[in-house]
């Protein structure tokens, strides 16, 4: 018979040994290198990115036919307002926030068909999937909560409290921490990605756009839209480090297209868009678009960047050597929101009244 005291050495034992594990996992995590004037690492050297193909012309083959209409599929819920989108790239799922259908739709891109319509998310906004902890983020407004879904049984495991207007959601992955803007509570909440617990709120200083992480200067970065800001996060210390201000009003959609440091930011109160250099912080280029510009999207393969804005316009960019260029628009009634698949190419846009009805609208780009 194994004794008592056998039994509490094995224990304890186990405990230290086992102990550590999330520490040195967070300690491995790099710092986040945000500084005054510089989002980007010194010594950062580039990548070797694929430019678009061109044609014997010398114009490019996505500005002759930038982009064509493939499919409606209607959609369950009420002909009302989506909101932000998410592609697990791992499984061709798409995750579409339906915020005033109350409901989260599942569309398989690779089977072309609707696979859930989860009811019980009232206000969904902002989402997230994170396929290494196997986990979908949705920012619940109507219950000022954010719902963490099981991607396997699409079940809700677990809603994390903190946030008053819970909106964009951006994933750290050294530090295993979700990181979520809370709009009217000007702050960011910080939820940890293994026990879902609430485990710190960052002050902003004013009202939080999106929210999103750059793998080259290990930072999460936030919109504050009332104070014309971008402010960098250090992950692992849940301290700003750094704050930068935005030449627009009210910024509050973002796009980081890291292998290139650059952001492109969407200002809601003058309607335009910024090419920010992530190496200087200063803004190359500024372009008019059409009103109500929130979500953008990125095809780093053609890079195509898109932008949708809510009067009913989809914006088509194409970025070469660090220089914006206007392609086109294409015309949608209430075209909020915007997901690329980087492998097909295909465009997804959800409409909240065709016909009548909610419906994802599929787009192929050349």
């Amino acid at each position: 018979m194994t004794s008592l005291g056998t039994i509490v050495r094995a224990l304890t034992w186990a405990m230290l040994t086992l102990a550590p594990l999330p520490i040195l996992a967070q300690s491995g995590a790099a710092r986040c290198t945000a500084r005054s004037g510089s989002m980007t690492p010194a010594g950062w050297t580039a990548p070797q990115l694929r430019k678009p193909a061109r044609t014997s012309t010398g114009a490019s083959e996505s500005r002759a036919t930038p982009i064509t209409f493939v499919a409606d599929v209607p959609l369950p819920g009420a002909a009302k307002r989506f909101d932000y989108q998410s592609l697990d790239t791992t499984t061709g799922r798409l995750y579409i926030s339906h915020m005033h259908g109350d409901r989260l739709d599942v569309f398989d891109t690779r089977a072309n068909k609707l696979v859930a319509s989860l009811e019980g998310f009232p206000g969904a906004t902002g989402v997230l999937a994170v396929p290494a902890l196997h986990r979908i983020y949705v920012s619940v407004t109507g219950k000022h909560e954010v719902a963490v879904v099981d991607d396997r049984s699409l079940q809700v495991i677990a809603w994390v409290r903190g946030a008053d207007f819970p909106d964009g959601i951006a994933y750290a992955p050294g530090e295993r921490k979700v990181f979520v803007s809370d709009e009217n509570g000007g702050a960011d909440l910080v939820i940890d990605g293994v026990t879902n617990a609430n485990i710190g709120m960052i002050a902003l200083g004013g009202e939080a756009g999106n929210t999103h992480y750059d793998d080259v200067s290990h930072c999460i970065i936030v919109a504050v839209q009332t104070k014309n800001e971008m402010v960098a996060i250090d992950p692992g210390t849940e301290k700003i480090v750094a704050r930068y201000h935005v030449d627009c009003d009210h910024p509050h959609g973002f796009l980081v297209d890291s292998p290139s440091r650059l952001a492109f930011v969407s200002c809601e109160g003058d309607s335009r868009l910024l090419v920010v250099d992530l190496r200087t912080m200063r803004t190359t280029a500024t372009f008019k678009v059409a009103e109500g510009p929130d979500v953008l999207a990125f095809d780093p393969g053609l890079r195509r960047l898109y932008v949708a804005c809510e009067s009913g316009s989809l914006e088509l960019f194409e970025e070469r050597d660090g220089a914006l260029t206007r392609l086109d628009a294409y015309r949608a009634p209430h075209s909020h929101t915007v997901a690329v698949d980087p492998t097909t190419h295909r465009v997804f846009l959800p409409l909240q009244d065709v016909g009548g009805r909610p419906v994802l609208r599929i787009l192929s780009a050349k």
